[in-house]
């Protein structure tokens, strides 16, 4: 998604084929062959279908709730077609079910950040009529969403990250181009206040809260000109300050932390988009401040910021961007395939760990662009 200055612009951008190959938004292409790494054994564990969710999206957020139940909210059905709506999954029944009331306004390519409190901060993203600077906070005891305090830059496709000392590292994202800037939401005031800056522009990126209370910001950039540099915030002084690059210049990767510390960097793309799109994953070591390369993924995968989870085993599950999905087992750095497939390789879809152990996989849209409401449960 990229933003224009007014909402004629933004409209008829929808539908123009450079627009439909960013972010969260869809495509036109005929999709490339994927890698041709050689396949992992099987995994002994599988995926399966699940029930529907209430409504197709991609590009919505899923977040898990302190009463077990998974926060579905926004996203959109296609180019153009964005929610307000939001559902619950309840992980006894397998059901989803309409929440009883709608956010304030319609998001996709937003944020969701569950805080101390239990409450989930959304914010940002894009409606119908442009870019969000507005959040607000949905609490899961009355099931209402309710307006808190406006971010100082309306962004999409920025980073949300939940800190030590519970507020919360708003970072980059897009506005009329990639943000340098940063912002901290302080749940006790309900305020988002500035921040340092990052040292460079970038949108689709990723973040990681690190063991040490620091965050990792690696990749993104401009569209179709992703960095390779990443960047680490110190809550402390309110500062990012340079680490090592990645081995590649990628965005619309995922990352996520290890059980030992580390953080697993995984797919994206080159620039070229969707061919472009990586298999390789590499490996940041905080204590060294580096990355090193790691073995390839069996799919080349890109558009799974929120569709990758941390098992209870300590292995991760990649779900998006391929019709099957892969885990990868840190012990011997390599991926392997699971069983099952999905129907189709979805982009923009999540993943959630339940309570249980299982991972909920839900929505995303395929290689025409249109979001599904089919979702499936993986169980290691």
């Amino acid at each position: 998604m990229r933003n224009k200055k007014n909402l004629n612009a933004l409209l008829m951008s929808l539908f123009m084929a450079t627009m439909l190959t960013t972010s969260c938004k869809g495509n036109t292409h005929e999709i490339s062959d994927e890698s041709k790494a050689p396949s992992a054994a099987n995994e002994q564990s599988a995926i399966s279908p699940a029930n529907n969710m209430t409504a197709p999206r991609s590009g919505h957020t899923a977040t898990l709730l302190p009463n077990g139940q998974v926060l579905i909210a926004g996203g959109m059905e296609r180019n153009g077609v964005f929610y307000n709506s939001a559902e619950l999954y309840d992980p006894t029944s397998g059901r989803f079910t309409a929440a009883s009331r709608n956010m304030s306004t319609q998001r996709v390519g937003h944020s969701a950040t569950l805080l101390p409190s239990g409450s989930v901060l959304i914010a940002g993203g894009w409606s119908s009529e442009g870019l969000l600077a507005s959040a607000e906070l949905y609490d899961p005891g009355t099931g209402v969403f309710a307006s808190t305090g406006k971010m100082s830059s309306a962004r999409g496709d920025f980073t949300a990250t939940l800190l030590s000392n519970g507020k919360v590292l708003v970072a980059g994202g897009e506005s009329s181009g990639a943000l340098l800037s940063a912002e901290i939401y302080d749940p006790a005031t309900g305020a988002f206040t500035q921040t340092g800056n990052m040292n460079a522009g970038r949108t689709m990126h990723t973040a990681v809260l690190l063991p040490d209370g620091r965050v990792l910001v690696t990749g993104g950039g401009e569209y179709q000109h992703p960095l390779a540099t990443a960047e680490l915030y110190n809550p402390t002084n309110g500062t990012f300050t340079v680490t090592g690059n990645m081995t590649v210049p990628r965005y619309k990767q995922a990352a996520i932390l290890l059980p030992d510390g580390n953080v697993l960097v995984v797919g994206g793309s080159d620039g070229r988009d969707w061919q472009g799109r990586f298999a390789n994953a590499e490996v940041y070591d905080p204590l060294k401040g580096a990355f090193s390369a790691i073995g390839k993924m069996n799919t080349a995968r890109f558009k799974l910021p929120n569709a990758v989870a941390l098992l209870k085993n300590g292995k991760v599950l990649i779900a998006a961007g391929g019709e099957q999905v892969e885990v990868y087992d840190p012990a011997s750095r390599t991926f392997g395939v699971a069983t099952g497939r999905m129907d189709a390789a979805r982009f923009y879809s999540t993943a959630t760990l339940l309570t249980d152990g299982r991972v909920l996989v839900a929505g995303g849209y395929d290689s025409h662009s249109v979001a599904s409401v089919r979702t499936w449960t993986y169980k290691s």
